[in-house]
């Protein structure tokens, strides 16, 4: 709390920082805890540009809301944090599920019902591209997040620092299993731009060391998939000094397959998922978790609300925290709720338990 109430007061300051060797006014929003500008992009959305008077509609474009709990608890937080702006008459959330053309048809819908404003959460790094260019030519604000495109055509991104992500768990690794281990390495989903970054901070990690990748598998981010390739990585190679896990859902899964075979669980990286902080207690095996907050839905509509507030904004933010322990997991883990709720949350108790209890 200390650290949110500092940041808060400066934010408030109005005063200037220094960007990449160049002074702008702060904005005043706080996006999210541990959100900030990108020091790479200073560029500044002025004041007003998008300012619109309520009522608003608000549109969000979804990747894929059912690929995982994880997903699920970003359209929560999403509507949550539209839910308490009185100035949003109505939230829509399109689900892509995965589907490139389905995205870009859900964009063009959105750009249709004259929304806006739009959030999109991308399928791949290019299927909503043209559809952002063509909603930002009609005057709707574009806010990214959970995902980099191959265009600078938005208004306004918020990104989790996949890299940064997956080399936290690299750098914990490495140090855990020494120059010469060998790892199995467990990806999200194939060709989404959160894998190939998540797993781009990997390969910073381990860069200049003779650690052996001796297994490499997509699971998708789900339970079920991974517990699956577990099995077969155990029965065909269970020598492995380290897991390198893309997501915690998957962590779970391997670290109960190496309890159902009776045998002593490798240091395994983690996120914030509480029945992985759950596991991680009780069993007290080696892991770490990087931050990635379900809360960047709520942090992508209070963006959109402030563009049509007319506020001041940065082009570009990033998300970077620090690799938990076992002693924060600990401040966070709740026995009363169930596997799949994430940390850190913004849902109030109410919502949570509505969701997720037991």
């Amino acid at each position: 709390m200390l650290t949110r109430r500092l940041f808060c007061g400066l934010a408030a300051l109005t005063t200037t920082t220094i960007l990449a060797g160049r002074a702008f006014a702060v904005p005043s929003l706080v996006l999210m805890d541990g959100v900030t500008p990108n020091p790479d992009n200073t560029t500044v959305i002025e004041a007003g540009k998008f300012k619109k008077d309520g009522p608003w509609v608000i549109g969000m474009s979804h990747f894929g809301v059912n690929a995982n709990t994880w997903t699920v608890q970003v359209s929560h937080e999403a509507d949550f944090a539209a839910s308490k702006e009185p100035r949003i008459a109505k939230f829509i959330t399109l689900d892509a599920g995965f589907d490139q053309k389905k995205q870009v048809a859900d964009i063009e819908d959105l750009i249709a019902q004259k929304v806006d404003a739009i959030i999109v959460m991308p399928v791949s790094s290019t299927s909503a591209n043209a559809s952002i260019e063509k909603a930002v030519a009609a005057g709707i604000p574009v806010v990214l997040h959970t995902g980099r495109i191959d265009s600078d055509a938005f208004t306004v991104e918020i990104q989790g620092g996949a890299e940064h992500f997956g080399k936290v768990m690299g750098d914990w690794l490495v140090k855990k299993v020494g120059n010469d281990g060998k790892i199995w390495v467990l990806r999200g989903l194939a060709g989404h731009p959160e894998d190939t970054n998540r797993y781009n901070g990997l390969m910073q990690a381990i860069e200049g060391t003779n650690i052996q990748i001796v297994a490499e598998e997509h699971g998708d981010w789900q339970y079920d998939k991974a517990k699956s390739l577990c099995e077969t990585l155990f029965v065909s190679n269970p020598e492995v000094d380290g897991i390198w896990s893309s997501g915690a859902d998957m962590t779970r899964a391997c670290v109960d397959v190496f309890k159902s075979f009776g045998t002593a669980i490798p240091p395994i990286s983690g996120e914030g998922n509480n029945g992985y902080f759950g596991q991680w207690l009780a069993d007290g095996f080696d892991s770490i978790s990087s931050e990635y907050s379900p809360a960047q839905g709520a942090a992508g509509v209070r963006a959109a609300i402030a563009l049509l507030e007319g506020q001041e904004l940065y082009h570009s933010y990033g998300y970077h925290p620090e690799g938990w322990d076992k002693d924060k997991a600990a401040k966070f883990y709740r026995a009363d709720l169930s596997a799949n709720v994430w940390w850190p949350s913004e849902l109030s108790e109410e919502l949570l338990q509505k969701l997720y209890a037991k």
